[in-house]
């Protein structure tokens, strides 16, 4: 019963965000500064923290975060509102962000310490040396393997597990079935799972059983998938 009222206020929040979105954007239209900006204010985090992980350069993020709000101020003439304002946005972001990771691969540039390692780590780690030590390792691993999925997977995977949205909302974000999401989460997880595996720590004796108690919830979403039996 917990569980279906926690659902049940999940989407009462979402449905409020909605409504108060969709009211922001029609004043913003109206001609309110202010309105756009409470727009910005809410969903700039998200996406710079979204640019970040698809992109995985600070700096590019900052400037996709930058460039994705002037895009939505200068179309919002146009935005009829058959999406949400979140979904939208995402859209831009989600593209902005992937185009940048072509490129900066196409140019093959490399940078030595990836932001995400050291933001999660930061958080993870709890201002303990020892275990920050063996976070980078295995993060610097998840992030490399994160990046070699196929752009449309590691996007889902972005959307549904660090940004927490619906497979439903994602599927709106990247045209396609949820059922297609739900597939690209399936198979990423596999991937992952297999990435920090074959990490030399977990081929120690004893190490496989402390794996997810080491990595927390990520231990918990990455632990052996149950049997189809």
């Amino acid at each position: 019963m917990e569980d279906m009222n926690s659902v049940a206020r999940e989407g009462s929040s979402a449905a409020e965000n909605a409504v108060q979105a969709a009211e922001l954007v029609a004043r913003a239209k109206a001609g309110e500064s202010d309105a756009f900006g409470e727009l910005v204010r809410r969903y700039r985090p998200r996406i710079l923290a979204l640019a970040l992980h698809l992109c995985g350069n600070e700096s590019e993020a900052e400037d996709i975060a930058q460039e994705v709000f002037f895009a939505a101020y200068c179309k919002l003439a146009s935005f009829e509102g058959r999406s949400e304002f979140f979904t939208w946005v995402y859209r831009m972001a989600v593209n902005r962000s992937l185009n940048a990771r072509r490129d900066r691969d196409r140019r093959r540039e490399t940078t030595m310490d990836d932001p995400r390692v050291d933001i999660a780590v930061a958080v993870d780690a709890a201002g303990d040396p020892a275990r920050a030590a063996e976070l980078r390792q295995v993060y610097s691993l998840l992030v490399g393997a994160l990046d070699r999925l196929p752009p449309e997977m590691r996007t889902s995977v972005v959307l549904v597990v660090l940004q927490g949205l619906s497979q439903s909302e994602a599927a709106v974000v990247q045209a396609c079935s949820p059922g297609t999401v739900a597939w690209r989460i399936h198979e990423a997880r596999q991937r992952l799972r297999t990435a920090i595996e074959r990490r030399p720590s977990a081929r120690r004796p004893g190490a496989a059983g402390a794996e997810s108690a080491d990595l927390g919830w990520l231990g918990d979403w990455l632990s052996p998938l149950p049997s189809a039996g």
